[in-house]
């Protein structure tokens, strides 16, 4: 246990922002996953619907900092093309 004023405050802060942080990336894996199984199911309409959504997600993950910038983006990437590839 810290013992520290600030200690004991950055601990209670680390908590809640790990916790917002795990909220945020459950979502997004919950997202993509969802995407991946219209893929998979050959909706090329809906999942371009539900790509939209993803898109959104990993940008505002990006902005949060909950992930870098350069995985969204590569993230981002790699789904379109898997989207094409189905299409």
């Amino acid at each position: 246990m810290p013992r520290r004023r600030t200690s004991i405050k950055s601990t209670r802060v680390n908590k809640r922002k790990h916790t917002r942080n795990l909220k945020v990336k459950v979502a997004l894996k919950k997202a993509i996953k969802n995407f991946q199984e219209l893929i998979t199911k050959k909706d090329a309409s809906e999942a371009k619907k539900c790509l939209v959504k993803v898109f959104s997600q990993l940008d505002k993950a990006a902005k949060k900092n909950v992930i870098a910038l350069g995985t969204a983006n590569r993230k981002k990437s790699r789904l379109m093309l898997r989207l094409n590839k189905s299409a």
